[in-house]
């Protein structure tokens, strides 16, 4: 097992789209996402990305085959759906990037592709100017049925690349749940880091 991390180039994107929403597919079906994922949706959802002049694409690769990958965009380019409840909490949407999703297969977690998604996701931000790094997670009942015995949150992990939750800020999507009959309203935390220090 050999993992490389690397941005996918603008020109790459395209052909990449089918791979990455069949992978997204698979790793959201688990638990916390339980999301019954549609081929059609999730490619014109990653096309946004290969639209936007600010977004970058991180792939995590054995061998030649794509077994994890990161989004990130200047939060003004993308749903602002995400950005309304940034801006109640005080916050200008132009300055801040917005770490959309990160996707991996089970066998390659633990490898540090996690802290590598992240560095290279951050680092476009630093990039671009952007004083913070953002992102939201599902929120779910403790007590849910379908929660796996041995899942362990990733709460711990954010926090030591210096995330924190914004108190009250929740922002809402829909998407229909495996075994769901239709969509459902989901809340998702929001987390922010503060990238002011390292831009200098």
């Amino acid at each position: 097992m050999t993992l490389t991390i690397s941005a996918a180039s603008a020109a790459e994107l395209p052909a990449l789209l089918p791979v990455l929403a069949r992978l997204r597919i698979r790793v959201f079906r688990d638990w916390p996402y339980l999301y019954d994922g549609d081929l059609d949706y999730e490619e014109r959802y990653l096309s946004t990305f290969a639209k936007s002049a600010g977004a970058i694409v991180v792939l995590a690769r054995d061998g030649n085959e794509i077994v994890g990958a990161a989004t990130g965009v200047p939060l003004g380019e993308h749903d602002p759906a995400f950005a309304s409840p940034l801006v109640a909490a005080g916050y200008d949407p132009g300055d801040i990037f917005y770490c959309a999703e990160s996707v991996l297969l089970p066998d390659y977690r633990g490898l540090g592709a996690g802290h590598a998604f992240f560095d290279q996701r951050e680092a476009a931000a630093r990039a671009q100017g952007c004083k913070y790094s953002s992102f939201c997670a599902v929120i779910r009942s403790p007590d849910h049925p379908a929660r796996p015995p041995e899942y362990r949150p990733l709460d711990s992990f954010w926090k030591k690349r210096g995330y924190t939750p914004i108190a009250n800020t929740i922002v809402h999507y829909t998407w229909r749940d495996l075994g769901g009959s239709s969509e459902t309203e989901k809340p998702m935390q929001v987390w922010i880091k503060s990238l002011v220090a390292e831009i200098g």
